[in-house]
């Protein structure tokens, strides 16, 4: 079991998290040294908490999807749930941008033998149930969490190459319509 960290040490940690972010998603092979002195600390601290440059981008991307999944709640809390579901749909193309972004550092990470997305699947799949679980009618009743899931990781794989930033927001607008409006499968007789 492992110790809470002191109140300046977590400071530290999440602005390493922060910069490294930032600097992975922007210059993809940034040095470990850059990131220490964006975020205000000495290299020795960065390598206390991160040991190495994979620990860090794994802590990175965790981080992302901790702070995506981890919204749920307080956006049904503020929201009703078919809001809070499209609410839901940007933050998830924002991650999706983010995590395209850290792309050559994710990769480099899963080359030494990490695997930063072991849990991403369930704990995105947990979002998206809850979040369909708090509606009524057509999305509790029809939808499956892995069908908005991969629908909606086609919308950001398809965001990150527009050059319209609206269009997304028009996608995943026509993704809810979707949700809300499916009829059911249709038979070989309906076709």
């Amino acid at each position: 079991m492992t110790r809470p960290l002191r109140a300046d040490a977590q400071r530290n940690r999440d602005k390493l998290i922060a910069v490294a972010l930032e600097a992975f998603s922007a210059d993809g092979e940034v040095a470990l040294e850059t990131v220490a002195k964006r975020a205000g600390v000495g290299i020795g601290t960065l390598y206390r908490h991160f040991p190495t440059r994979e620990a860090l981008v794994e802590a990175v991307y965790r981080s992302e999807l901790a702070k995506l999944c981890d919204s749920v709640p307080d956006l049904l809390a503020e929201l009703p749930p078919e809001q809070a579901m499209r609410a839901w749909m940007d933050r998830f193309v924002e991650y999706m941008g983010t995590k395209q972004g850290m792309g050559d550092a994710l990769k480099a990470v899963i080359a030494s033998g990490g695997d930063p997305f072991a849990e991403s699947r369930r704990l995105l799949l947990d979002a998206v149930a809850t979040l369909l679980d708090a509606t009524d009618g057509p999305l509790r009743e029809r939808v499956r969490p892995m069908d908005v899931l991969g629908t909606l990781g086609g919308v950001g794989l398809a965001a990150a190459e527009l050059a319209d930033p609206e269009q997304a927001g028009r996608m995943l607008d026509l993704v809810m319509d979707g949700l809300r409006y499916r009829s059911g499968r249709a038979t070989n007789d309906q076709r």
